[in-house]
């Protein structure tokens, strides 16, 4: 008698473009954790580096290694983790990035004690490595008490805060049936393509705050995120626009001019940073 085929608990599916330099660090944060049931799905988007020999290395029955035929883009392959991963919870995990050991154990644990579903998703404070992993800061949400986020009030505190309060992919979870409700990652703003689903997520329930960095985001020369520097403040104004035009996340006037308002001031102050820490 064949044995029926059982689901991962968990995905955790990560995206990756030339990052071979520290897909080997991301890997072994996810093999290293305390919690051991789920799929490490790897994802490289027709990369001409050497990818594919680092993901060799690592002979573990949980991981799947995929290479696209073409490149995606990174709202594509984005949407390929989702397309791929078989798991209850999910979590995407940049190829830069890094997850404390206990990361998984304790985002599951929050998802299973959640029995009528009131969550949306689970998020961390999260600290900010250098290329050599060094911390630089750490993020959290605004007051630092762990526990229940009302969804409007999270929607509402990232706009008039001109920023991601909720943090990058790897600092989140959710369940994979809300992300059958909500659909695609949106790419069209690019900067915003993770917060464009958080709040999307939040329409449907609360968030809950870990208040402990159980994620490491990593910006270095060549990463992403400091490629489209430049355009945050742009593309943050523009999905300032895009949720305010929509009445379900309850925006008002004032939410939108403050917002933008931040935006600029944290754009000009994350380049400063990315000066100060990254580009040197």
């Amino acid at each position: 008698m064949n044995t029926p085929y059982m689901p991962p608990r968990l995905s955790v599916c990560i995206p990756t473009y030339c990052g071979a330099e520290h897909l080997g660090a991301a890997i072994e944060s996810v093999l290293n954790q305390d919690f051991s049931d789920y799929e490490l799905l790897i994802i490289d988007d027709n990369s001409p580096d050497h990818t594919a020999q680092v993901v060799a290395k690592y002979q573990d029955a949980r991981i799947r290694y995929i290479k696209n035929s073409e490149n995606l883009g990174p709202e594509g392959n984005w949407n390929k983790c989702l397309t791929e991963a078989q798991g209850q919870y999910f979590k995407l995990l940049p190829h830069d990035d890094v997850l404390a050991p206990t990361c998984l154990s304790r985002q599951v644990a929050t998802l299973d004690n959640d029995i009528e579903q009131t969550l949306a998703l689970v998020f961390c404070k999260r600290q900010i490595i250098g290329h050599n992993g060094r911390v630089i800061a750490s993020r959290g949400y605004p007051g630092g008490k762990e526990g229940v986020i009302d969804r409007n009030q999270a929607i509402k505190n990232s706009i008039r805060k001109g920023t991601n309060l909720i943090g990058e992919p790897g600092a989140v979870m959710f369940r994979y049936s809300l992300a059958e409700k909500v659909g695609a990652f949106d790419g069209s703003i690019s900067y915003i393509i993770d917060l464009d689903y958080w709040f999307r997520l939040l329409l449907h329930g609360d968030a809950y705050y870990m208040d402990a960095p159980l994620a490491s985001f990593r910006v270095a020369p060549g990463s992403w995120s400091l490629a489209i520097g430049n355009k945050q403040h742009t593309d943050f104004n523009a999905f300032i626009d895009k949720v305010a035009a929509d009445p379900r996340y309850r925006l008002s006037a004032f939410d939108t001019r403050l917002g933008k308002a931040m935006a600029l001031l944290n754009n000009g102050l994350r380049l400063v940073f990315y000066k100060l820490f990254v580009s040197r």
